[in-house]
C-alpha cells in the first residue's frame, strides 16, 4: 500500500524533529505512460530510509541515491527518466514514458 501524502509529509517533519537530514522527491512532469502521477512524493533520510513512491519500481533506487547527494550538498536537482535513456531498462522505466522528479533538501 502506498503512503498518503499526509503520511509522507508527517514523516519528513518527524524525521527532521529527530535530527535526521531529509530530502523530498516530487514527480513534477510525466509524458506518455508513467508509473506515478504528477505530485507523487518520496521522502528520504540521510541513512537511505524512505517512504512514499515516485515510480513503484527501480527508479526509486536511483532517486534515493540522488537524494543522498542533495542532502549532502543542499543543492536541489531535477532528474529525468525515460525510455530514450540508455538506463531506462536498468531503472525500470521501460513502459514508454518519461518522468521528471524534483529532489530538494527539507530544512
Amino acid at each position: 500500500m502506498l503512503a498518503r501524502d499526509e503520511d509522507i509529509l508527517r514523516a519528513a517533519e518527524e524525521w527532521r524533529a529527530k535530527g535526521r537530514r531529509v530530502a523530498l522527491a516530487t514527480v513534477v512532469e510525466t509524458w506518455g505512460s508513467a508509473p506515478r502521477p504528477v505530485g507523487s512524493n518520496l521522502v528520504i533520510d540521510d541513512e537511505g530510509n524512505f517512504l512514499g513512491s515516485v515510480s513503484g519500481g527501480c527508479v526509486e533506487g536511483a532517486v534515493v541515491t540522488e537524494a543522498l547527494d542533495v542532502i549532502e550538498s543542499g543543492k536541489p536537482k531535477t532528474l529525468e527518466f525515460g525510455v530514450a535513456d540508455e538506463t531506462a531498462w536498468k531503472v525500470g522505466l521501460s513502459c514508454g514514458g518519461t518522468m521528471r522528479v524534483y529532489v530538494e533538501k527539507v530544512e
